[in-house]
């Protein structure tokens, strides 16, 4: 290995063990790309001091003291990224439907209706898992709201522990693949492709996901029903329950089909869209008799908290992915990818595996920031059979990012870093352990894989819609 290659594993070396040391992610990335500024520019190679950086590099073209100059590359040019704006608008609707009720009051519903089935809460809380995906979008907020609402109700029943909160993880994490999803709307813009078309691609393999959940608790219920019990006190279904699930459901249903079916029509861009869903998520809750001054207010602040952290991973990420390519980063990353197998699609597995990796110490944020850029240039690079059925522009970057986003689900249920556990676990009682949960998690972790190898060796699977979609 040569000077730059070692530069290269350090900078990454060392921003995982700034992460572990408890960093947090912004002041890691910024920290260690200026470490290596000082190192890779002043100390190994002093012949090159600051002063001469104006002189730009025959290879790279890079000055650092234009780096500091320039600060519009890496906070302008986010903040006026029209693709962008749909973060918060996207983030708001979210929180609006969790705070003011109108989330609560359907599961309460659900519950009623589906609880006296054997497995009928597991079936319950993956349902409105669904539904709030595709409401939501907002992962902390799901996997908090289902297990508050459905821990207590699994507990009395007698569900075993693992079941009970595998399911509730599984079903909060699936608002990140299941458009309106923010981290596709992050892929959009890192990868230069169409949010239109990810935001239709990812829906197939999103409920797909959701399908294999259903299909799994209810073999699990023919299997262990001990583990999913009937409850003694059944409550009756009658038209006035049907009437009131209906009232519950219907809303944010419509809500998902405007927001999306106002990209599939053709009527507004994702971007519009996502105005919509929050203008949207604002109605509802007037008409739920739920939103006040205090839960606007709250609902603002964790919008601004939310849409600020992730911009300042965006910065952050930038000015690393610079410092990174300064070293050559990305050639070194692009021709150990491609030198490790000749067929293309075992490269692609190859990257997949690695992000699987990945997912087990960072966060899906810092993942598609900084791998996910580092990929494109292999992707395109490749000699991909994928059919865009003459509609979808670089059809083989959306099955990519699909395939990555399915893959990243995962991140959210294998420690250390599973943020999904971390949620589940702060509103579980005492009794139920993390290691509880991380049991319950193994069989969906398999599940979300097994829906990966389908999006793989079934590439259509994300670029049909968008066709269909966008080819009128």
């Amino acid at each position: 290995m040569d000077l730059n290659q070692w530069m290269v594993l350090l900078m990454f070396i060392t921003f995982i063990v700034m992460l572990f040391r408890g960093i947090p992610v912004v002041y890691a990335l910024v920290g260690v790309s200026l470490l290596f500024i000082l190192v890779g520019e002043v100390v190994l190679d002093p012949s090159k001091k600051l002063i001469n950086e104006y002189i730009e590099f025959k290879r790279t073209g890079i000055s650092y003291i234009k780096l500091f100059a320039n600060g519009g590359r890496f906070f302008g040019g986010i903040i006026k990224n029209p693709v962008l704006v749909a973060l918060p608008m996207f983030i708001y609707m979210g929180l609006m439907l969790d705070q003011s009720g109108v989330a609560t009051k359907m599961m309460k519903s659900m519950q009623v209706l589906f609880g006296a089935l054997k497995g009928g809460l597991s079936l319950t809380v993956m349902v409105i898992g669904i539904i709030l995906a595709a409401s939501t979008g907002v992962i902390g907020a799901s996997v908090v709201l289902l297990g508050v609402m459905a821990i207590p109700t699994m507990m009395d029943q007698g569900y075993s522990k693992p079941i009970a909160t595998g399911t509730i993880a599984a079903s909060g994490t699936l608002g990140i693949l299941i458009p309106p999803s923010i981290m596709l709307v992050i892929m959009s813009d890192q990868l230069a492709i169409s949010l239109g078309d990810l935001f239709m691609g990812a829906l197939f393999p999103g409920l797909l996901l959701g399908t294999l959940y259903i299909v799994f608790i209810v073999v699990y219920g023919l299997i262990s029903p001990k583990s999913m019990p009937v409850p003694k006190n059944r409550e009756p279904i009658t038209p006035k329950l049907l009437f009131d699930v209906a009232m519950s459901v219907v809303p944010p249903m419509g809500l998902i089909f405007l927001v999306l079916g106002s990209i599939f029509f053709g009527l507004a861009t994702p971007t519009e869209a996502s105005g919509i869903g929050a203008l949207g998520a604002t109605i509802l809750a007037l008409f739920a008799r739920n939103l006040n001054r205090k839960v606007f207010l709250d609902v603002m602040r964790q919008t601004l908290n939310t849409s600020g952290y992730i911009v300042g991973i965006f910065i952050a990420a930038n000015f690393f992915a610079f410092i990174l390519r300064r070293f050559g980063g990305d050639e070194i990353i692009e021709n150990l990818v491609l030198g490790s197998f000749d067929n293309p699609y075992m490269v692609v597995a190859f990257i997949l595996f690695i992000i699987f990796l990945l997912g087990f110490l960072l966060d899906w944020i810092e993942i598609t920031l900084i791998i996910m850029p580092l990929m494109l240039p292999v992707i395109l690079g490749l000699d991909l059979a994928v059919n865009g059925f003459g509609v979808v522009d670089d059809p083989s970057v959306v099955w990519f990012a699909i395939l990555v986003a399915v893959t990243l689900q995962t991140s959210f249920l294998t420690p250390p870093v599973g943020f999904a556990l971390f949620y589940l676990k702060g509103v579980c009682p005492p009794d139920i352990s993390l290691l509880h949960i991380y049991k319950g998690v193994i069989p969906f972790v398999l599940i979300q894989l097994l829906g990966l190898g389908i999006v793989f060796f079934f590439p259509e699977f994300t670029t049909w819609l968008p066709a269909v979609a966008y080819g009128n």
